[in-house]
């Protein structure tokens, strides 16, 4: 049997954590610099507050139905995963985290041991509940894509109460009747759209198509999709979050940068994130693109970028800093009221297959960045930083609605008066 817990309009949630006051009321979460709204709580979506929509459109229906606003607080919302996460471990032999929010369960070796799996699921949901304060959906499957169906079911579905169960064909088909083909996990919008030109517009219907032509059509992962909404398992949690081929990181800045050295802090700042993202995946980057603009709205629009080629792929926060350093006289104009830059990783090798350079000398340290990520993972990312990252607050994302960091920073851990 697999399980998915996945948690519920998990930002949103995790802002009424610690701030009991606003735990009954309409909660939205902005994106990086205030712009869109990436989450809303389950009350503030019976308002008809759309996701995704910029801020300042529709800021007076906010304030009119008294709606609490809230900036990505992504310290407080990644120690949060962590303890959910460490929770959901305890309730089978085989976790596979998926997401900030969700983690897939397999069932190995507990045939027989588990007598009721909706009762299960609550006492994981209570367990959660009491010990982080989150609320979650569970789902439990005879295939993973079966258990992420049952978790749509546990949470957007009436009938049920946050756990729900496929384990015979009428449960199955109870519930995919009732699904979109594009609720079904591994089926995106575009592959949505080609199959309801065919008038397959749910679950089940996708469930009844014939294996061997949905692979035609489409892929082999959609032939997999196909046969494990039948209850044949085939896929495994890597087939449908595949390692990325390109990391990129890019943001505005809080305000204009005139200044090279200001410019350089926010792009070693972009070179730490991707250099994180590389290792965490086994990755190197072979080639670097480094840009920088000022905003197209502007009179005078300007945006450079420059392609940097590592003689031996890397993953080195080091080595990628000084590739940044290198390249940005070439992107830095004086007079530009710079708005916006990044670093991307645009070619990347495995870590597996590295091919080394006879006579260049391997400076990588892997000891060195194993040290750097494990400091930073245990007491939070910005711990240890490179040199060249400064401590500038000129090139920070706006988050004018921020919440306490109450899990990460000192000065923001709840005081209790008696």
């Amino acid at each position: 049997m697999y399980g998915l817990v996945d948690a519920t309009s998990f930002y949103a949630s995790a802002e009424k954590v610690f701030d009991p006051s606003i735990r009954n009321k309409p909660v939205v979460v902005l994106t990086n610099n205030d712009g869109c709204i990436c989450a809303a709580c389950p009350i503030a979506k019976q308002l008809g507050i759309p996701k995704f929509t910029p801020y300042f459109k529709i800021k007076h229906l906010l304030q009119k139905h008294g709606v609490v606003i809230r900036s990505s607080n992504y310290e407080l919302y990644a120690d949060l995963s962590e303890r959910m996460m460490n929770v959901i471990g305890r309730y089978c032999d085989n976790q596979h985290v998926y997401s900030i929010d969700e983690s897939f369960l397999y069932f190995n070796n507990f045939n027989g041991v588990i007598k009721d799996w909706y009762e299960y699921g609550h006492q994981i949901r209570k367990a959660i509940w009491k010990e982080t304060r989150l609320p979650v959906g569970v789902g439990f499957g005879t295939t993973s894509t079966l258990a992420k169906a049952a978790n749509h079911a546990s949470k957007k579905l009436t009938g049920f109460d946050g756990v729900a169960i496929i384990e015979t064909n009428e449960s199955a088909a109870a519930i995919l009747k009732r699904m979109k083909t594009s609720d079904v996990w591994g089926v995106g919008s575009r592959i949505s759209k080609q199959l309801a030109n065919q008038n397959i517009h749910t679950a089940f219907e996708l469930a009844n198509q014939n294996p061997k032509n949905i692979r035609k059509q489409f892929s082999v992962v959609t032939e997999r999709t196909v046969n494990e909404l039948n209850g044949i398992s085939c896929l495994s949690w890597d087939d449908v979050k595949e390692v990325k081929k390109e990391i990129f990181s890019t943001r505005s800045f809080g305000q204009r940068i005139d200044n090279i050295n200001t410019l350089k802090a926010a792009l070693a700042n972009h070179v730490e994130i991707v250099a994180r993202k590389l290792r965490k995946q086994s990755s190197l980057v072979k080639k670097l693109i480094v840009f920088a603009s000022n905003s197209p709205h502007d009179e005078y629009y300007y945006k450079q970028a420059m392609v940097y080629a590592f003689p031996v792929p890397t993953d080195n926060t080091s080595q990628i800093a000084e590739a940044v350093s290198l390249v940005l006289p070439e992107i830095y104009v004086k007079g530009v009221l710079f708005y916006r830059c990044g670093v991307g990783a645009i070619e990347l090798a495995s870590q597996k297959f590295k091919q080394r350079d006879l006579f260049i000398p391997d400076n990588s340290n892997p000891e060195l960045m194993a040290c750097f990520d494990n400091i930073n993972h245990r007491y939070g990312q910005g711990t240890v930083t490179i040199g060249s990252a400064g401590q500038s607050e000129k090139w920070n994302m706006k988050r004018h609605f921020l919440s306490p960091q109450y899990t990460s920073n000192w000065k923001h851990i709840p005081k209790i008066r008696c």
